[in-house]
């Protein structure tokens, strides 16, 4: 019984370290990219609308690649730009062409009824789609990169893997005064 609990003792603290550097990463990268976490050289985005369902759930994180100079894309790519109004947009490419050396594409959600009005300019891709998508924590994502979340996800993680290790300090304080009492006695 004593050895389970040990494994177990082992396991969730292991576990709440891993949770704890995750959350580290996460926090700090969104901080230091300005709000958007990148991670070996892909931008997480939440997904905040159904324009794309069932390619994208709301609520979910999606990979994207960060647009290089001078790249191109075909029709049917999932791409980020940035509209009009400054607000990012994830759709899908349903027309590419170039006009007077630039490149505008058409571009319409999966779950939309008809394209986006506005055609969008190749200076306005952030980015494309590289197929990798997590359900529903991009809200977790989005909280994470608010103050209060920030603090949060990191402080309580903390706390609580600071609580576990006085913990498992006493108890092996206990476990050598018992020895010392038998070999005393």
């Amino acid at each position: 019984m004593k050895k389970t609990l040990k494994i177990i003792s082992s396991l969730v603290t292991y576990l709440l370290i891993g949770v704890m550097i995750c959350l580290a990463i996460i926090v700090i990268s969104s901080k230091t990219s300005g709000g958007e976490p990148t991670i070996f050289g892909y931008q997480l985005k939440t997904v905040l609308s159904g324009s794309m369902e069932p390619t994208f759930q709301t609520g979910s994180i999606i990979a994207i690649k960060p647009k290089q100079e001078e790249m191109t894309y075909q029709k049917g790519e999932v791409i980020t730009f940035r509209a009009e109004d400054d607000k990012l947009i994830t759709h899908r490419i349903v027309d590419a062409k170039q006009v007077d050396g630039e490149w505008i594409y058409t571009t319409k959600g999966d779950h939309n009824e008809s394209v986006d009005a506005a055609p969008v300019l190749s200076q306005n891709v952030i980015g494309h789609y590289v197929d990798f998508t997590v359900p529903y924590v991009g809200y977790l994502l989005s909280y994470a990169s608010s103050k209060a979340g920030a603090a949060l996800l990191l402080i309580v993680p903390g706390v609580i893997l600071f609580l576990y290790s006085i913990g498992s300090i006493f108890q092996v304080v206990r476990e050598i005064d018992g020895k010392t009492e038998k070999r005393s006695a």
